[in-house]
């Protein structure tokens, strides 16, 4: 049964603009509002200058200077009669900050991918409006809805091209889609970051993911033991030949950094495992809720405001 969660009472604030209200910031109304008409346009002639213009094929990108497929007219979600499209339903549940660029390739991307396999989704893009923390994940969880029977834990910047990935229910246990031996950076044996895919029950038994990480890094660690600890056994991709060219990473460490700053306490706690908090105790606000539409692709962007307990993780308050 799903712990208990409080959220925090909602605070009354002043009306802003729109794209104010979508990715909230500390800035005037003005500079925000010409930054992102040229953040826009400059991402837009990127994705435009940068993608191939055709699918990409099974066997992976060729190595050298691998080229991202350009995103085609995504497909309108099946009508909820069509058995073809099965049962269950996936809330791709997407962490993010401020990687506008990285945002407009991903969801019709990944809309397109998946309804490709018949698959029924919902994306949810989880924006923390100061720094990330993994509690977003169990946010996320909480608001899916009960429309939604399973989730992935999914990577702004990691797009899969192989065609032959599987993203459906994975009743059996967790699936890793991003396996270590398929991620084009990281393979050690228990990591379990990237892309992976839980049952809602499953989640549920897990408690979710630790409250306790600010920052970037860590939190995928601590969540493979708790999987373990819940009995569960982690599964992987079989038959997928495409090796580390079966995903495009789209990040570019030289042009944004990871946020991998640790304060204090924070350098040792990062290693421990959190055997009391997650969905359980998670505190939050949802500042705003806004359905969107990126070329033809469906989204939520959830705005949250994460509870900052100055007493379990003092760290927290550091920007």
């Amino acid at each position: 049964m799903r712990g208990s969660h409080r959220a925090l009472t909602p605070r009354p604030s002043r009306r802003s603009p729109p794209l104010l209200r979508l990715f909230p910031g500390r800035l005037s109304a003005f500079p925000v509002f010409l930054l992102a008409l040229l953040l826009g346009f400059a991402s837009l002639l990127w994705l435009q200058l940068s993608c191939s213009g055709e699918e990409p094929a099974a066997g992976g990108q060729q190595r050298g200077a691998p080229r991202q497929p350009c995103p085609a007219p995504a497909p309108l979600q099946p009508p909820e009669e069509d058995p073809a499209w099965g049962p269950h339903r996936l809330a791709l549940l997407v962490p993010f900050r401020e990687r506008f660029e990285e945002l407009l390739a991903f969801v019709p991307y990944m809309h397109r991918f998946l309804s490709n396999k018949r698959i029924r989704h919902r994306i949810f893009i989880l924006n923390q409006v100061d720094h990330f923390r993994a509690s977003l994940i169990n946010v996320g969880f909480l608001e899916s809805g009960n429309d939604t029977d399973y989730i992935a834990m999914h990577d702004v910047d990691l797009l899969p091209l192989n065609e032959h990935l599987d993203y459906s229910f994975p009743e059996a246990g967790p699936f890793h889609v991003a396996s270590p031996e398929l991620h084009p950076l990281y393979h050690y044996k228990t990591y379990v970051g990237g892309i992976l895919l839980l049952t809602k029950q499953h989640y549920e038994l897990c408690n979710g993911m630790s409250n306790r990480f600010w920052g970037w890094g860590r939190e995928d660690d601590e969540f493979y033991r708790r999987i373990k600890g819940a009995g569960l056994q982690v599964r992987r991709p079989s038959g997928i030949t495409t090796g580390y060219e079966t995903f495009q990473h789209l990040h570019d460490p030289a042009w944004r950094k990871r946020d991998q700053k640790r304060i204090a306490a924070q350098k040792q706690e990062q290693f421990k495992v959190d055997r009391e908090g997650g969905l359980n105790n998670v505190r939050y606000r949802i500042e705003s809720r806004t359905d969107l539409s990126v070329a033809g692709a469906p989204c939520t962007v959830l705005n949250i405001l994460l509870d900052c307990d100055t007493n379990e993780t003092p760290w927290c308050t550091f920007g």
